[in-house]
Order: structure tokens, then sequence, then C-alpha cells
């Protein structure tokens, strides 16, 4: 399920504290400003077309070209199998010939993917061109987070990310009112409109993503020309790991809980979108501010930690809607716990993306993106059989199993980042603090 998740430079002092989220001060280097604008218009762009092309393609196969549901959820199964596979490599390919290169090179290969899916008739044609889309979405990820991290100054990584992350949550809204048009009409003709409008923005990221400088390398680390050193990084590995079952929450608002509320609660079915809807708007209008407080590897660790105990809140509350004796109690109820949902997912995603930016050792990010951000292809390809399962079959007792296995995920983040900052000795010291408010 997609949802896959991005600047500004402020001074430092009173008076950027009154700065809204999303300003750029005028004292801030302009070519900076202009990076991190450009940065978050490619974002943006790229994300009404996704917006659209994630609530229409499903029906467009289904019912248009003909696919049987099995066939279709097999060919999106194996495409993000193959974008696992690939990140680590496409990474890698990265850092070797710069990450805005090859980030052009994958929004371009993506934009000829979904160009190609008008002509697919049958299941293997599908299979070839939406396996090539998976892998190159998910080298995208990754050379871009490399690019990030060329262009933006270590202090400011995690506010420019959040930043974009806000472009990303307000261009899948607009993009879904274009695809909620083209259900509407249910036509061919309004499928294809959509797949050409994915096809276009891709294309523009393109264009967007070339007019940005190359950065400035860094010196890579000792072994950096041999692509599985990744892998022999233990604790990062691990943190990988953990980041992955965090990710879990990626298909609950748009798959797990709109089955959930129609089963098993008095709520009505409407409170699905509405539940999605509060979601984009927390994310667009809140998430900058969150990432404030995470501001190195430290506060990030303990951003995760807080995250998770959220999630184990909005869990319990989410079991409870069950319960409810009416549809009002029902509807309050599961506001109140995607608020908390809310709250963790943005919480997650700062810390996240600091421990991503940190820990990675010069001059080898696209790499280490590549594995970091594979928890993304692996929730969309585990997540909705693993979650339906377990909170479908199990009920409030599955939405308690949930909660606690992403709170020891969580809780486990901060001994892990302790032992990768032992592992690379240039890495900050994480002290061994209690927890601090980060939002």
């Amino acid at each position: 399920m997609p949802i896959e998740e991005w600047g500004r430079h402020i001074q430092a002092g009173p008076k950027a504290e009154r700065l809204s989220a999303d300003t750029v001060p005028a004292a801030a280097d302009p070519s900076a400003a202009r990076t991190a604008s450009t940065l978050a218009r490619t974002h943006l762009v790229n994300s009404i077309g996704d917006g659209a092309f994630y609530v229409t393609f499903a029906l467009y196969f289904t019912h248009v070209v003909g696919l049987s549901a099995t066939r279709f959820g097999l060919g999106m199964s194996l495409a993000w199998t193959a974008g696992l596979v690939a990140g680590m490599p496409l990474g890698h390919l990265a850092d070797r010939f710069g990450p805005r290169r090859a980030a052009i090179a994958l929004a371009a290969g993506t934009a000829v993917a979904v160009a190609m899916l008008p002509a697919v008739h049958g299941f293997p044609a599908f299979l070839v061109v939406i396996c090539g889309y998976g892998v190159c979405q998910s080298g995208l990820i990754a050379a871009r987070q490399a690019l990030l991290t060329r262009l933006i100054e270590p202090a400011e990584r995690t506010r420019v990310r959040a930043r974009l992350q806000s472009r990303i949550n307000g261009g899948l809204a607009l993009g879904s009112v274009v695809g909620a048009v083209a259900l509407a009409l249910d036509t061919r003709e309004a499928y294809l409109a959509v797949l050409a409008l994915d096809a276009v923005a891709f294309g523009v990221a393109a264009f967007l993503l070339s007019r940005l400088p190359a950065g400035t390398a860094a010196a890579p680390a000792p072994g950096a020309e041999r692509a599985l050193t990744v892998l022999r990084d233990r604790p990062y590995a691990v943190l990988t790991l953990l980041n992955a079952v965090m990710l879990l929450y990626m298909p609950l608002l748009s798959l797990v809980l709109p089955l959930w509320i129609v089963a098993a609660t008095a709520a009505p079915a409407w409170m699905a979108a509405a539940v999605l809807a509060l979601n984009t708007l927390s994310v667009l209008l809140f998430q900058v501010r969150v990432a404030r407080r995470v501001t190195d590897v430290p506060s990030a660790a303990r951003a995760v930690r807080t995250a998770g105990l959220v999630m184990l809140a909005a869990c319990a509350v989410f079991a409870g809607t069950a319960g409810a004796a009416s549809p009002w109690l029902a509807g309050a109820a599961l506001v109140t716990a995607a608020l908390l949902q809310v709250l963790a997912e943005m919480l997650q995603a700062a810390g996240s993306w600091e421990i991503g930016f940190g820990l990675a050792p010069a001059g080898r990010h696209g790499l280490y993106q590549g594995m970091y951000n594979s928890g993304i292809p692996l929730a969309r390809i585990l997540g909705p059989a693993a979650l339906t399962g377990l909170i479908l079959g199990y009920g409030a007792v599955g939405w308690l199993v949930l909660g606690a296995l992403i709170a020891a995920a969580a809780l486990a983040t901060v001994p892990v980042t302790r032992w990768a900052a032992r592992h690379r000795p240039d890495s900050p010291a994480i002290p061994l603090a209690p927890v601090a408010p980060v939002a």
C-alpha cells in the first residue's frame, strides 16, 4: 500500500521561532533556499500524479484491462519484491555516479513505465512493466535521500525532509481528488488520463531534479567501493529491521481500518475516509513542527521511542472502538485513535530520517538509504496480509499485539543506535538520558 513520505534553512534565535513552518528567511543562503524550494516542488508535482494513480490503477487493471484481483495482487507483490531487491544496488550506483544523475534517470524510468501501462493487455506484460515501476520507485527513494544529504547541511536535513513530507501529503490529497473524478466517470478514457498525468508528473520531476546542483561528494569511507559493506554493518541492519517493523502502520488507514470499521464497529463506513483525511491534513500542517525537536541521532532515537509508546496507545483505543455502543461514541474513539496514530507516525518519521542520515558513513548515503528504506517495499508486500489477518482475525487482541510489536521495536531503537554509534567512531555519542519531550 502506498504510501510512501519532504526545505528550509533558518537562523537560530527568537526571530526564527516566530517564523512559520514553511518560511525561508531572507537571511538564509539564497542558493540553499532555491535548492530547498526546488526539492519541495519536485515532491509536490510527483505526489499529485501518485495520488491520482494510487486511487485508480487497481480498478483500471481489474475492471478495464480485465486482470483478476488475484493476478493483480500477485503482480504488485512481485513488483515491490523487485524494488526491495534493487534498492541497495541502485543506491550503490547513486553513490558511484552521483545521486542527482541517478535520481533523474530513475524518475524518467518511472515516467516511461507508467506511460507503458496503457499498452498492457495481459498479465505477462503487466508483470514486466509493473516490476520496472517498482524497481525505479525504490531506487528513486534512495537516490533522492542521498541527493538531499549532498545538498542540505546535516543540521537541517530532518527539517527539510519534514517539509518535503508535508508537500507529499498535500500533493497526494490533490491527486486523490483527480483520481476520485476519474472513478466517478468510470471510463477507460478517464483512467488513461490519470496514467498520463502520473507519467507527466514523473517527467516534470526529472526536469526539476536536473535543475538542482550536483552537490559536494563526501569522502567515502574505507571499503566504500564494495556494495556489500552495508550488509556487514550489523547495527545498521538491525536498525533497518526495527524501522521496517514500525512501518507496518503504512497499510493501516488505507486498508485495514476501513474493513475494521465496517466489520467490528458501530461507526458509519464514511469514518474511514474522515480518518484518512485527518491523517493527511495533520501531516501537512504539523510534520515540520514535530521534526523541529529532532536535531541529532540521540534526539531521533528518543523520538522513535516516544512514537512507539504513542502507537501502542493508539492501537489500544482502536481496539476499544469495537465495544462502543453508539455510532457517535465509536466515531469519537476512532478520531482519538487516529490523532494518536498520526502523532506516532510523525514522530517515527522524523526520528527515522535523522537516524538513517546520521548513522550512514560518508560517501555511502545512497547504498545505506537503499537498505534503510527497504522497509517501505517490505511493508507493502507483507503489511496488508499480516495486518488484515491479525486485526480482522483476532479483533481487539490483534490491535494490542500490533501495538506491542511496534512499541517493542521502538524501545529497542535507542540501545541499537548506541551500538551503531560505537560501531562508527565518527558518529555522535548517544547518552543514557531519560526520555525528553519531543512534541
